[in-house]
């Protein structure tokens, strides 16, 4: 199971960014258009700052009463956050995400913001890996065309 970050798991995609002095409503309103669960803070040129997750809207938002238009992601956002490179693989960031508990890491290639990977894109990659393997061993063990209609 070595199915690279890029391109085996983010490919194309339309990377949802904000920059620190949005507010949390801000986020929360991009999150819920686009039906994600994290959003990528950069800064002014550019490079990644943070990364605002619906844990950080609970934990750092709403638990702490704090107002969600008139604070900055800069205050709860995940600053600083761990990432993933395009030559990392799947497994590897599966194990990073279950050892530290996160859903979504950003992906990134020197400085230059490529991508995020959610949990769920990693589960359906695993998930497709294991289906192919379980394909080539029954053809391994039952012949070719063992399966086929």
């Amino acid at each position: 199971m070595d199915t690279k970050i890029v391109p085996g798991v983010v490919k194309e995609q339309s990377i949802a960014t904000l920059n620190p002095a949005d507010s949390v409503m801000d986020a929360v309103t991009m999150m819920t258009e686009r039906t994600i669960g994290a959003v990528i803070i950069v800064d002014s040129s550019a490079k990644l700052a943070g990364i605002f997750t619906e844990r950080d809207l609970v934990n750092r938002v709403i638990a702490k009463r704090e107002d969600p238009s008139t604070t900055p992601l800069s205050k709860v956002m995940t600053a600083n956050p761990d990432t993933l490179g395009p030559n990392d693989t799947a497994m590897n960031a599966l194990e990073l995400m279950s050892a530290r508990r996160y859903r979504h890491l950003p992906v990134v290639d020197g400085d230059k913001v490529i991508g995020m990977v959610s949990i769920r894109d990693l589960f359906n990659v695993v998930k497709a890996e294991l289906e192919e393997d379980v394909r080539e061993r029954e053809k391994f063990i039952f012949g070719s065309d063992y399966g086929v209609a």
